[in-house]
C-alpha cells in the first residue's frame, strides 16, 4: 500500500492510501490536489473516511464523493475494525480522547493518527476524558517503534519548542527538528518516545519540570493530567 500526504488549510494534513487501482481518502480536505493525484495515477476513490468528526477534517468529504464512493464514518470504521482497500487490510484503532469518535488508521509501517498523537504532543482532550486519551496513547505505543507517524496537523515547530521548555537538555529534540520537512511531515513512534514528554512520563527531567511548576507528579495519572494542563 502507498500512503500519500496532502497539506491543506493552515496546517491540516490529510492522506490517500492506495494500491494499483483503488484508493481511500482519510481527512481529504485538500480537494484539488487529491483529485489531481487520483486522476494522474488512474485511481478510483472507493472510500472516504475521517480520523474524527471535527469539521476541519471532514471538509472535503462532499466534494470528493462520487456515485461509486462510499463514505465511512469514524464510528462505522471503528465498529468494522478494518477497511479493505484492494485486498489489503487497514486496521482501524479506536482512540477516544481528543473526541469520543477519534480513530487512527494503521497499515504495516504507517499510522495515520489524526489529532490523537502529534509530533511532540498528544491531542487536546476535548472530550474531557483524559483517562480515555491515556489509554488510547498506550494502545498506539504497542505498535512497532519504526512505525511512521503521520499526524493530522503540522504543529512541529510549536510543539517541539514546547518540549524544549520542559526538557531543555533533551538532545533528541535537535535531531527531530533537523528531520522536520514541511513537505513530508512525519516522525516514528520510536523517535516520539524520545522527544514527546507524554510518552516518557517516568523520565526524571519530566518529573523535575512538573516539580518546578508545583504540579502533581506522584503517579502516572497525575503526571498525565499535569502535562495536559500545560498544553
Amino acid at each position: 500500500m502507498v500512503v500519500r500526504q496532502f497539506r491543506y488549510g493552515n496546517d491540516n494534513l490529510g492522506y490517500v492510501v492506495h494500491g494499483k487501482t483503488e484508493a481511500l481518502a482519510i481527512d481529504g480536505g485538500a480537494i484539488g490536489p487529491v483529485t489531481r493525484y487520483l486522476e494522474e495515477n488512474g485511481l478510483a476513490l472507493t472510500m472516504i473516511t475521517n480520523t474524527h468528526s471535527h469539521s476541519d477534517h471532514t471538509v472535503g468529504n462532499d466534494a470528493l464523493m462520487t456515485r461509486d464512493t462510499r463514505l465511512i464514518t469514524p464510528e462505522e470504521a471503528a465498529g468494522a475494525g478494518e477497511i479493505i482497500v484492494e485486498g489489503h487490510s487497514i486496521r482501524v484503532i479506536p482512540t477516544p480522547g481528543h473526541t469520543l469518535d477519534s480513530v487512527c488508521f494503521h497499515t504495516p509501517g504507517f499510522l495515520m493518527a489524526g489529532d490523537t498523537l502529534f509530533i511532540g504532543k498528544v491531542g487536546r482532550c476535548f472530550s474531557g476524558r483524559t483517562d480515555l486519551l491515556l489509554r488510547s496513547i498506550r494502545t498506539l505505543m504497542t505498535l512497532p517503534g519504526d512505525t511512521v507517524l503521520y499526524p493530522g496537523h503540522d504543529y512541529v515547530e510549536e510543539y517541539l519548542g514546547w518540549c524544549r521548555t520542559l526538557e531543555p537538555k533533551n538532545r533528541h529534540l535537535d535531531q527531530a527538528m533537523r528531520l522536520y520537512d514541511r513537505s513530508d511531515v512525519r516522525s516514528t513512534l520510536g523517535r516520539e518516545k524520545l522527544v514527546n514528554p507524554f510518552l516518557h512520563m517516568d523520565n526524571d527531567d519530566v518529573e523535575e519540570a512538573l516539580k518546578r511548576r508545583g504540579l502533581p507528579r506522584e503517579s502516572i495519572g497525575e503526571r498525565w493530567n499535569s502535562l495536559l494542563g500545560l498544553m
